[in-house]
């Protein structure tokens, strides 16, 4: 059974930082890239950041460019997201999720080309 756990969300207050992961079970996700998406009350969920199977590139939303970073340890079979300057716009539940037809990343990061998502992790910005 394929399963993503995602961890590290709270609550933070501006400009503070968070470091968010995503493990993964029953699936080997060093073949894949591996995206973070997020989703805020009332919005759509949008692409975050991605990161290439071999962990050799990524990509990033405008907005977070500069403050997230994305990483993986394949070993661990784990994706993670360092976000930093957090702002009260990043407040949202984000989500990992693998695209098993990709080894590389696409920009702009399309939801519908990823096939299995983490249930999410509630990150809330605010003083």
């Amino acid at each position: 059974q394929v399963q993503f756990v995602e961890s590290g969300g709270g609550l933070v207050q501006p400009g503070g930082s968070l470091r968010l992961a995503c493990a993964a079970s029953g699936f080997f996700t060093q073949y894949y890239a591996i995206s973070w998406f997020r989703q805020a009350p009332g919005k759509e969920r949008e692409g975050v950041s991605c990161i290439s199977a071999s962990g050799g590139s990524a990509n990033y939303l405008d907005s977070v460019k500069g403050r997230f970073t994305i990483s993986r340890d394949n070993a661990k079979n784990t994706v993670y997201l360092q976000m930093n300057s957090l702002e009260q716009g990043d407040t949202a539940v984000y989500y990992c999720a693998a695209n098993t037809m990709r080894t590389m990343c696409a920009s702009p990061i399309v939801r519908h080309e990823y096939d299995y998502w983490g249930q999410g992790t509630q990150v809330t910005v605010s003083s």
